[in-house]
């Protein structure tokens, strides 16, 4: 009997010396919870002061407090040129821009440059080249987006120019207009702006993105200062800048150039690419073009 009382007491003993290591210690700190998951970094703001990238042009446009409005402008010969202009918020009258698109038509991007420049102070206008030669007698937007290229190849030069002309007449008679008229043209769009000022002697500025020059012999009819912007990486486009410098020195002309390293062909559309070498050039180029436009249209 004795045996069991004490078998049952040390039960009891080790029961309860159980329990109390089970309980926490009064001045125990509760655990700390787990750090929160990394939140994802926001994308960067875009810089108001530069034109919009490819990607961010849609809600550029979205957002713009400018007037923007299409018209359709008439040619001499040929149908309607369809038209973007953007008017700027001054009480003065504004020089004219016409904003020439690249190989792929008029996109949401040329149409963003477009209001840049309106905000910077121009009425920008920026012509579909490609209107009326579209399936149905559309422009850009009637196109396959893989027959665009293909249908700008296909444009002829001198109807380029009429269509140029009459937009650039329709221009500078607005009432807003100060008369004054300059080219801005990236890719396709700057050969053409550096063909026009060959074609076009009241202009008053031509601005080149990344375009190639015109034929030598073509040179002795510019009469307007040009302004040629490159990417250091675009061995095809830049064989055609020393050539071309040298003639319009010799025929005492204006010929500008800024060439800016590591930076490819495109650079002012793509600006996230080349490890940040594209948007380091929008951020010096786009400032010398305004410099240069108003220098030249004021």
């Amino acid at each position: 009997m004795s045996r069991i009382r004490i078998s049952t007491a040390i039960l009891l003993l080790l029961g309860a010396t159980a329990g109390a290591q089970a309980q926490p210690k009064p001045d125990a700190k509760p655990a700390a919870p787990p750090p929160p998951a990394p939140a994802s970094a926001a994308p960067a703001a875009r810089d108001e002061n530069l034109p919009p990238s490819a990607e961010t042009a849609k809600a550029a446009l979205t957002g713009s407090p400018r007037h923007g409005e299409w018209v359709d402008v008439k040619v001499p010969a040929g149908g309607p040129v369809r038209t973007w202009v953007v008017y700027p918020e001054r009480k003065d009258k504004a020089p004219v821009v016409i904003v020439i698109h690249e190989i792929f038509g008029l996109t949401d991007w040329i149409r963003g440059v477009a209001d840049q420049l309106a905000r910077d102070g121009f009425i920008a206008v920026a012509p579909d080249l490609l209107s009326g030669k579209g399936p149905g007698g559309g422009g850009t937007d009637a196109f396959p987006p893989d027959d665009v290229r293909k249908a700008i190849g296909g444009l002829a030069a001198d109807e380029v120019v009429t269509r140029l002309n009459a937009v650039r007449e329709y221009a500078v008679a607005l009432p807003a207009s100060s008369r004054k008229s300059a080219t801005i043209g990236f890719c396709w769009g700057g050969a053409r702006s550096f063909a026009y000022a060959t074609a076009q002697p009241a202009l008053d500025a031509a601005v080149v993105y990344y375009g190639s020059a015109p034929e030598p012999a073509a040179l002795a009819a510019i009469k307007a200062p040009v302004l040629g912007l490159y990417g250091g990486d675009d061995a095809r486009v830049n064989a055609t800048i020393e050539p071309t410098r040298a003639e319009i020195k010799k025929l005492g002309k204006t010929y500008e150039v800024e060439i800016y390293e590591g930076a490819g062909h495109g650079f002012l559309r793509q600006q996230d690419g080349r490890d940040s070498a594209n948007l380091k050039a929008t951020q010096k180029a786009w400032p010398r073009t305004l410099a240069f436009l108003r220098q030249h249209t004021s």
